[in-house]
């Protein structure tokens, strides 16, 4: 009965544990592995706090009622989390038990060496030395391999035609290096790791909690341009069997044709995020590390100055070309 009894404990023990890492990962790369850190030097340091008052902070968090400047981040964190779950993580915070996971001990190392600079993606690909020896038109013999992507044996299968993975591992939020937009307007790629970030949902939007304009300066992130405040979509309804845009019939149910129109609708403003860009990750990417397979003959001119390779001025251009 004894030995039943220790096997169930150290089976509860197991779970918790592994409830606690899983529940956490994502905590490291700020808080530290043992939550020793001030996370974007803001927060307190975690450890030093006693149970209860952790207990206080991640339920206060789930409600809305506790916190300042991270109140918006840390309210998605602990969104599905229950009051055991916190429970457990409040003892094991205090208990020393630590976060030694790979994913945390990268993210610590990245932070620890991550730059105050904005990284141009292009400069490997746009290198003209390898672009002048990938040119297929400068050779007398082009190869079957030369002519595609692949550069491997085509009439042979294995281990070196496959293709090299691509590693997304970033430092944590707050610690990244900025890239550079591939060409104007382009949507930035996301520089740190999106772990416990994703998915995305109307309800539920951690990116929000940074990125807000009255946030963005706080933690230093880059705020959201007002074109994600503002609503370009024409309104649109059907009325008595026909198709009504912004006030002109433009055709009838059912047999609406092509619409020469293609102006965008007079602009909506608004001081909250349009929830037709809800989801960020539909245009933003987190950027991999990884080489491309040919060179880069595009070269991106950001010809109303070089603080457009990090800045947006897409809501006043919106209308080029149109007009």
């Amino acid at each position: 009965m004894t030995k039943v009894i220790k096997v169930i404990a150290l089976g509860s023990l197991l779970a918790s544990s592994a409830l606690y890492a899983a529940s956490t990962a994502a905590c490291a790369g700020c808080h530290g592995q043992h939550f020793e850190k001030v996370a974007m030097g803001k927060s307190k340091i975690v450890k030093d706090m006693s149970k209860a008052d952790i207990l206080v902070a991640l339920k206060g968090y789930k409600k809305g009622t506790y916190g300042g400047a991270m109140k918006g981040l840390m309210t998605g964190q602990v969104a599905n989390l229950s009051d055991a779950d916190m429970e457990s993580i409040a003892a094991s915070i205090k208990g020393g038990a630590g976060v030694a996971t790979d994913k945390a001990t990268a993210h610590a190392a990245a932070a620890a060496v991550a730059e105050a600079k904005v990284i141009d993606i292009n400069a490997k690909v746009c290198d003209t030395a390898r672009i002048n020896k990938e040119d297929l038109g400068n050779k007398k013999v082009v190869t079957e391999e030369a002519l595609g992507l692949r550069k491997t044996n085509l009439y042979a299968e294995g281990g070196e035609t496959e293709g090299v993975k691509a590693d997304y591992s970033r430092p944590a939020p707050g610690s990244s290096t900025k890239f550079e937009r591939a060409y104007v307007n382009a949507p930035p790629m996301i520089p740190h790791s999106v772990e416990g970030l994703l998915p995305i949902k109307q309800n539920n939007n951690q990116c929000l909690g940074c990125h807000m304009p009255e946030m963005a300066a706080a933690v230093k992130a880059t705020p959201i341009p007002v074109s994600h405040f503002t609503n370009y979509r024409p309104k649109t309804v059907l009325k008595g069997g026909e198709l009504v845009k912004e006030g002109k019939v433009v055709g009838l149910k059912g047999d609406i044709g092509n619409v020469g129109d293609i102006k965008i609708a007079k602009a909506k403003k608004s001081d909250k995020l349009y929830q037709g860009r809800f989801n960020c990750s539909q245009c933003h990417a987190p950027q991999a590390k990884i080489d491309t397979v040919v060179g880069n003959t595009f070269t991106p001119d950001f010809g109303e100055g070089n603080e457009m390779k990090s800045h947006s001025s897409l809501a006043d251009a919106m209308n080029e070309g149109v007009q």
